[in-house]
């Protein structure tokens, strides 16, 4: 057997013990190319062929390929001179690309779900992308090769299920790291594109519908807002009135005389707000969209484009959430209930690019805003069986999310000089205005009048609590970038290039606590939210004459300000870096990619007093470290169809705004609260890399690669317990290592020798498998530093030696199996996702870490393309989830096990109809 057919049997022998059925779905014998090509005839196509073997005489080349357009810092990502087009193959390090096409055939509608099918990737429910298991943040988010700020409180990166596929050409994920990139890289970069110049006019219009078995057609709770709800904005109604804005302005106490507390609850009870309401039915989801392009010649040489989109969807989501809580590590419940919660989720973005072509000079502008609001209504039932009572919570809420961000990309050839420069500017605004909270109480072994009905006496959460928050967010980002390279020889390229970023966020949060003070009558806690704080309950209550006169009483309220020693924070990062990177190739088959990046950084968390200056609180955080950071990746073309690549870097990884800030903050996605660690430092990441590739006709491919990383000082988060209530916090472990193989198999089979019908048809397979360990390392004498719990600590308090990170699954799989047509929009592709059981959060007090299952899910997309009246129109349809697969997310000791927030999740199915003009 020749060198290349062993090369070949090893890699399918390799892919076989790990995806048994991706790589015996091939035919059997074949030991060279899909179709039995010798390896060293690779260029050829399986259509090349079609015509040989009908008498046409047609000489060998490359196969089309259409490049996808990738706009990354330092200019192209392809190595000089390499005569693959395949951006995969001929890239300098370590990537993977979702073109158009396989975002198109994932058929997901953001750019989330649609990564979720690239090796080693999986996301959480809240759109953040993990890395080979690692949480997101080792992972960096680009767009067109500039950072992005984040509109999460909880977040550095911006989750991606926010980016519409429709405004996005391309998506480049690369997990080796390379200088021209930010030094924070754990996991891998994922850079988008967005769509620039295009070949000619359009306009392309879009409609669909969808739904979900536990959501569609059936019963959900919601509340009235305001007018424009179903467009994801407030009509103002939310926000606080007159007298509590004065309030909030003025920097008092609530407590001072002069703040007229009658005034602000007066404000404050909106029934529209605070009134739940079942619907009988929930109404379908609903998308619609358009975009459209245009380009024409301008100079001699040139070609400018205009592309313009926007969007709009809104959906439905039901959750029955079971949640539990545990009293020992025995996991003996000390809380059991259920909790019913409606969410409608409104997205509404657009975009404006325009591009500019003139001879070998690009140049971009584009300016992308998304805005996306939740409005959440949620009924909880939980029995407290150590205080042997039952609560009844209600929570409304409405959460804003918005993203603008403009940026400049010029892209200069000058024969062996490229000039790139890049600058943009970014904000993002997150607000949460009238996040409400009853809580009615009934005990469950009444003894006194009105013990058995459920009751909110307002008085702090002893028979009953009410609370009401307010919350904003806004980080503005400013980015500045020049990279020249110089091509010297045919064998050598040298870029040098600096970046310069500055973030600044500023984060208030208001939460007020209505007490009823004095002797408040137990029948008033029967009232529903919107009596309970009625102007005539409110009025009453501040009217001792009228409670005299009606023989009740005395009674009055008051406002307790929970946030007031900790109400607001500012942050800042200032980065400012500069590199060194050179592109040795001593021929076709060897090249070196090596560079060295410097980056001085200063990271800064000031606590704010009320009156919007810094408090002086020894909670403050100032980390200013430099680093230099360097990166290789050696690329050994073995044979023809044959690559190897060896990579080695050093990188970092700091601590986000939230997790440094003492303030506690609810997230309402995962039911916990979170509390930031002013004593976390930075993450420092050593990281290796070998891959084996092996490419064949019709883009075609199979890779096995193993890494490692070792990391001082990971980020961890761990659970703890304050008032029976699950508290999230953060601390640096002392350090831990991560190591893994992926395997990955693409496989396209041209189907002409099956009949005419096939003449144009081709089988797609694509597959990927990662394996992923990670041990944390805890030696005697390690120290955490958490202040709020005591400063320095032993680490063996919060973290078990030889425990995994938390947000790394063992395994992740994914199999793509589809037909498609190639002279036309045809496609039907059947989707399996595979993620093994992973650690979200870690338990102190000898209580097992909390788990997340995702499981299996199984998708199938179809994409059919026909003419109608002169237009291109496409149907698509989805059906999500066919197996069924519920979220998990809970504890095990023994034989025990309890559920944390675990939920049913449906099978979602969907239609949708496009036309381009």
């Amino acid at each position: 057997m020749s060198t290349g057919k062993q090369l070949t049997a090893l890699l399918l022998f390799t892919t076989a013990l790990t995806l048994p059925a991706a790589a015996f779905a091939q035919d059997a014998g074949v030991g060279t190319g899909a179709e039995g090509v010798p390896a060293d005839e690779d260029a050829a196509t399986d259509a090349l062929q079609a015509q040989q073997a009908q008498g046409i005489d047609n000489t060998p080349q490359e196969e089309e390929f259409e490049e996808p357009d990738i706009s990354v810092p330092g200019g192209s990502i392809v190595v000089t001179g390499r005569r693959r087009q395949d951006v995969t193959r001929a890239s300098s390090q370590v990537v993977s690309v979702l073109d158009s096409v396989s975002i198109a055939r994932s058929g997901e509608g953001d750019i989330a779900g649609a990564l979720t099918r690239v090796t080693g990737l999986s996301t959480v429910g809240n759109g953040l992308v993990f890395v080979r298991g690692l949480g997101d943040r080792y992972s960096l988010a680009l767009l067109n090769g500039l950072p992005l700020p984040s509109p999460q409180p909880l977040s550095r990166v911006v989750p991606l299920d926010i980016f519409p596929t429709s405004v996005i050409a391309s998506s480049l994920v690369q997990k080796t790291y390379s200088a021209n990139f930010p030094g924070e890289f754990g996991g891998g970069v994922i850079n988008l594109t967005t769509r620039a110049v295009p070949d000619e006019s359009f306009v392309k219009v879009s409609a669909g519908i969808s739904g979900d078995t536990e959501t569609t057609f059936g019963t959900g709770y919601s509340y009235y807002g305001s007018d424009y709800d179903w467009f994801g904005f407030d009509d103002g109604r939310r926000e606080p009135g007159p007298n509590l804005q004065s309030f909030l302005n003025s920097g008092l106490q609530i407590t001072d005389p002069q703040v007229d507390q009658q005034a602000i609850l007066l404000e404050l009870g909106d029934p529209n707000q605070i009134l739940l309401q079942s619907t009988d039915e929930l109404p379908v989801n609903w998308s619609a969209g358009i975009t459209a392009g245009t380009s024409f010649d301008v100079f001699a040489d040139g070609r400018f484009g205009i592309i313009a989109t926007a969007s709009l969807s809104n959906k439905w989501r039901n959750r029955f959430i079971t949640r539990q809580v545990a009293v020992n590590g025995a996991l003996d419940l000390d809380q059991d209930g259920t909790q019913f919660q409606t969410d409608q989720r409104i997205l509404a973005n657009a975009m404006l690019g325009l591009g500019l072509e003139v001879g070998e000079h690009r140049f971009r502008l584009t300016n992308l805003f998304i805005r996306d609001s939740l409005k959440r209504a949620s009924l909880a039932q939980i029995n407290d069986l150590t205080d042997d009572d039952d609560d009844l919570f209600q929570n409304t809420g409405w959460y804003e999310r918005q993203l603008f961000d403009t940026q400049f990309v010029g892209e200069l050839e000058f024969g062996d000089l490229s000039v790139d420069l890049r600058a943009g500017y970014a904000q993002t605004q997150r607000e949460a205005p009238n996040e409400w909270e009853f809580v009615y109480t009934r005990d469950l072994t009444p003894t006194t009048q009105l013990d058995e009905i459920y009751l909110n006496l307002q008085n702090g959460g002893q028979r009953g609590r009410t609370t009401v928050a307010f919350s904003d967010l806004t980080e503005d980002l400013y980015y500045g970038g020049l990279d020249l390279s110089y091509q010297f020889a045919d064998w050598v390229t040298l870029t040098v290039g600096g970046a310069y970023t500055d973030t600044t966020r500023l984060s208030r949060r208001r939460e007020f606590d209505i007490r009823a003070t004095g002797a408040y009558p137990l029948v008033f806690g029967a009232f529903r939210p919107d009596n309970l704080l009625g102007d005539a309950l409110i009025n009453l209550g501040y009217d001792t004459a009228a409670q005299a006169a009606g023989g009740i009483g005395p009674f009055g309220y008051q406002i307790i300000d929970t946030t007031a020693s900790d109400p607001a924070f500012s942050a800042g990062l200032e980065i400012k870096a500069g590199y060194v990177q050179a592109n040795l190739t001593q021929s076709d088959a060897l090249s070196l990619d090596l560079g060295i990046r410097y980056e001085d950084a200063t990271q800064e968390v000031i606590p704010l007093g009320l009156d919007g200056r810094p408090n002086g609180s020894a909670n403050a955080t100032l980390l200013n470290n430099d680093y230099f950071l360097p990166g290789a990746t050696l690329t050994w073309e073995v044979m023809d169809s044959v690559q190897l690549r060896l990579n080695a870097s050093k990188t970092i990884a700091r601590p986000q705004f939230r997790e440094l800030i003492l303030q506690t903050y609810y997230d309402p996605e995962t039911n916990r609260q979170f509390t930031g660690n002013p004593g976390l430092i930075d993450s420092r990441l050593t990281n290796y890399e070998a891959r084996l590739e092996h490419y064949w006709g019709s883009n075609s491919r199979a890779s096995v690669a193993g890494f490692y990383k070792d990391i001082e000082n990971p980020i961890e988060i761990f659970s703890s317990f304050n008032d029976n209530a699950v508290v999230s916090r953060f601390a640096n472990a002392p350090s831990a290592k991560l190591y893994g193989a992926e395997v990955e198999l693409q496989w396209n089979k041209d189907l002409y020798d099956l009949g005419e019908w096939w003449d144009s048809k081709r089988f797609v397979a694509i597959a990927n498998y990662t394996y992923t360990k990670s041990d944390i390392s805890v030696q005697d004498g390690d120290l955490v530093n958490i202040p709020e719990l005591g400063g320095l600590q032993p680490a063996s308090n919060f973290f078990e030696d030889g425990t995994a990170l938390t947000g790394q699954s063992d395994h992740i799989a994914n199999v793509q199996l589809g037909l498609e047509d190639l002279d036309r929009v045809s496609q039907l592709t059947v989707l399996f996702n595979y993620g093994s059981k992973r650690v979200i959060s870690r338990s102190t007090l000898s209580r097992p870490d909390i788990i997340e299952d995702p499981g299996l899910t199984i998708d199938l997309v179809a994409r059919q393309g026909f003419q109608l009246a002169g237009a291109e129109l496409e149907l698509k349809l989805e059906a999500r989830n066919l197996t069924g697969r519920d979220h998990f997310e809970y504890q095990t000791a023994g034989d025990a096990r309890i559920e944390n927030n675990s939920y049913r999740v449906g099978r979602n199915f969907a239609v949708s109809l496009s036309a381009e003009f």
